[in-house]
């Protein structure tokens, strides 16, 4: 049973592994590692919804860098004996460093594979053997058909963000690995949310499975700060511009919902004075890690991104998380601003409302189940009431919303107004 003072050790945890989290300053388990590990430990299937940030990824690389270990058994050429599927490359990166770093005493080998870059040292890893796999769906497939990789050998495998890869479109490629998987197998599944669609994925994945659930879905971070702008559009820049005055905002991820919104506010930001990278879908592999790199190091205090990083980063010491544009679909909101309060610290989430945005914003409150706090001390306030109809291009995406296909519930009726008006400081 979890309480606060139980520790990785008390859990099961192998010492190997605990002295890699002490040497990480990784004390005590979140709620998640506490609820999941054991059940892992004994080998069960498990199920696990789990806001981004709660710390799901040790949940389950502890484990089975613990069994591997203890089985010693090596791996033939192109056959891992872990697949870890997951949506974006960034997060298949990041995945394959908390691998790294909590088995460093362990001598397992594992790689990480993706698209973008060139597939041969991806390749000369697999011939070499690999205990543990890690790898978005796309280039999996592509070595799976070159039959550079054979999955008949996993013992236990990973379904990451279940939830994004529905959104991302796939699903269809999910169900094509799973159908050559051993059918004794360990599997987790874990996602953010629990539509209808995804929990049919998981009873076709899972046997009798263990379900940990940390925190209602879709619901955002206790620790963050939410705070909304009602802005002009064409006031937004010199609205960025002025908050980022506040040398509190020392580490910030912009969101804007298009490739060209996070060139061109990035290129604005520089032309201020404010050393900030783009990170999206059109950048190369190489320019994308270059991006974080740079970002992780504070050689950029501000990252701009579009939803495609929204899961995908995970650095310590993110300040504070803007909306320039708010997202229209309004779950991505919650990914976007759990960039921040991660790992138990405390954020800051500024939201920029423009007028035709203002129905994105309600459905955003509706999910969450409060009202954003609203900063009116500002040179470029817009009056809330003037809202006007509801804008075309948000009734055409309230019909093209992934999470409102047949099947899928709909969004939560928001609760009561929470927090008070907030003054113009942004990191307060």
């Amino acid at each position: 049973m979890f309480s606060l003072n139980s520790s990785f050790s008390d859990l099961g945890v192998a010492e190997p592994l605990c002295r890699a989290l002490k040497a990480e300053n990784y004390e005590k388990p979140t709620p998640i590692q506490a609820r999941a590990i054991p059940h892992l430990l004994a080998g069960r299937d498990l199920l696990g919804i789990a806001q981004t940030g709660t710390g799901k990824t040790a949940a389950f690389a502890l484990p089975i860098l613990q069994r591997l270990a203890a089985r010693q058994a090596q791996p033939k050429p192109r056959a891992p004996l872990a697949l870890i599927l997951t949506p974006t490359r960034e997060l298949a990166a990041q995945i394959g460093d908390s691998f790294r770093t909590y088995g460093r005493h362990l001598g397992l080998r594992q790689t990480v594979i993706f698209g973008g870059v060139g597939q041969q040292p991806q390749v000369d890893a697999l011939v070499r053997g690999v205990h543990i796999l890690i790898a978005t769906p796309g280039r999996l497939l592509d070595l799976m058909n070159q039959r550079h990789v054979r999955l008949d050998a996993v013992e236990v495998f990973v379904l990451d963000e279940a939830d994004r890869m529905l959104d991302m479109g796939f699903v269809r490629d999910v169900r094509r690995v799973v159908a050559v998987l051993p059918k004794q197998r360990q599997s987790l599944f874990f996602s953010a949310t629990m539509p209808e669609d995804i929990g049919r994925l998981a009873g076709e994945i899972l046997s009798d499975p263990a379900r940990v659930e940390v925190t209602p879905a879709a619901t955002t971070v206790e620790l963050i700060d939410q705070r909304v702008y009602h802005v002009d559009t064409d006031k937004k820049r010199s609205l960025l511009a002025e908050v980022l005055k506040d040398k509190a905002l020392a580490r910030v991820i912009v969101f804007t919902r298009t490739k060209h919104g996070a060139n061109r506010v990035t290129q604005q930001l520089e032309k201020s004075g404010v050393i900030a990278e783009a990170i999206h879908g059109n950048k190369s592999q190489t320019a994308r890690q270059r991006a974080l790199q740079n970002f992780r190091a504070g050689r950029a205090r501000v990252l701009v991104a579009t939803d495609i990083a929204a899961r995908g980063i995970d650095i310590d010491g993110v300040t504070h998380v803007i909306n320039y544009e708010l997202p229209n679909v309004a779950e991505s909101y919650v990914h976007r601003i759990g960039r921040t309060a991660r790992a138990g610290a405390s954020g800051v989430a500024l939201a920029f409302c423009a007028g035709d945005e203002r129905a994105y914003l309600r459905d955003i409150e509706k999910l969450i189940g409060r009202r954003l706090a609203v900063v009116e001390d500002h040179p470029f306030h817009a009056p809330a009431a003037r809202q006007g109809a509801q804008p075309q291009h948000h009734q055409r995406a309230q019909q093209q919303r992934p999470h409102q296909q047949p099947g899928r519930p709909q969004q939560r009726r928001g609760g009561r107004r929470q927090g008070e008006r907030g003054g113009f400081r942004a990191a307060v």
